[in-house]
Parts: C-alpha cells; sequence; structure tokens
C-alpha cells in the first residue's frame, strides 16, 4: 500500500510535529508499505484554476500525483479562523472529482482551542465524502497543551494517533479485499 501523510498548511509547526510522530509509527508498525510524508509548507502549489489535474507541473503536479496514487492518506491540518486552511482547500480543488475514490483518509487536527474540535467534521469530511473517501470515523484532535515546547508530549494523545494509524491500516486493508472480492 502506498501510504501519504499529509501535513496541510503552509505555515506552522504543530500540525507536522503531530504527523511526523503518525509516520514514524507507520515506518516502525508497517514498514511494508511504501510511506511519505508531505508538508504542504515544503511545497509551492498553484492556485486551482480548473485546469485538467494532468496539466500542472512542479510541487504542482508533483503533490497531486502523491495523493492519487496514494492507497492511504493521514490529513492533518490546523484550524485556521474556524476552517482548514487554504492552501488545503486548494489542494482538493487541483485534485479531479473521484480523485479520493476509493482511499482511506484518516484525519487529525490541531487547533488552539477545544472550541475548534468539530471543524474536521463539520468542514473536512464533508469534502473528503464528496470525492468518495473512505473517511475513519475518528479523528485526534490536538490542543497546544499536548505539547512541551516543539514535542508532542501528551500520553493519551500519543496514544490516540498510534490507535488511528492502526484503524487507518486496518480500515484500508479491509477496503482493499473487499475489492478484490468484488471485482472476481
Amino acid at each position: 500500500m502506498n501510504i501519504l501523510v499529509l501535513a496541510g498548511a503552509n505555515v506552522g509547526s504543530k500540525t507536522a510535529t503531530a504527523l511526523q510522530y503518525v509516520t514514524n509509527y507507520f515506518e516502525t508498525h508497517y514498514n511494508t508499505h511504501n510511506i511519505e510524508m508531505i508538508d504542504l509548507k515544503d511545497k509551492t502549489l498553484s492556485l486551482a484554476d480548473g485546469r485538467h489535474y494532468e496539466d500542472w507541473s512542479g510541487d504542482t503536479k508533483e503533490v497531486i500525483s502523491k495523493m492519487l496514487a496514494a492507497d492511504v492518506i493521514v490529513i492533518g491540518f490546523p484550524v485556521f479562523q474556524a476552517s482548514i486552511p487554504a492552501v488545503l482547500k486548494n489542494l482538493f480543488d487541483l485534485l479531479p472529482i473521484d480523485g479520493l475514490k476509493g482511499k482511506t483518509v484518516s484525519i487529525v487536527s490541531t487547533a488552539g482551542s477545544n472550541r475548534h474540535f468539530l471543524v474536521a467534521e463539520m468542514m473536512l469530511k464533508p469534502i473528503l465524502n464528496y470525492m468518495k473517501a473512505h473517511v475513519l470515523s475518528s479523528y485526534v484532535f490536538i490542543t497546544p497543551e499536548a505539547y512541551e515546547g516543539k514535542r508532542l508530549t501528551d500520553v493519551n494523545i500519543l496514544h490516540r494517533l498510534d490507535n488511528l494509524a492502526d484503524e487507518t491500516i486496518d480500515i484500508a486493508e479491509a477496503h482493499q479485499s473487499f475489492s478484490k472480492r468484488k471485482n472476481k
């Protein structure tokens, strides 16, 4: 399986820190899979203008290609103005309408306070469902109290991230098994 861990913001470090933890967990426990992390902070994406996804070049084409090739995507994002970051929404606009069809997607969300714990539920899940992804029902929400400096230290959050990674793989493998059986 191709596993893509995507830090969906162009600023900040807390989300990327949590996703690096998830990436390390995958590499330790699921090292037979192809695992990659992309931090959108390190990429320059063009603004979606309606052109076909294959007509892009550079970082934009690279990120789109890796999204389309992934079987599993873990999307992490910080909450900005009670919503998902514009760079993440733009990435979805760059993809074809069925670009996430059949992919297993899980979510990690970070925010400055507990008031934004439903942003993933209300803003991101509808987009992922519209694009026909298999979205895990549970996600991990993290506030600044879970960090000491630039390290994620909250044992409960670390445990929840481990469980999210395991559940993501379990669901992806079940979907693949079902698809193979269905296509026989």
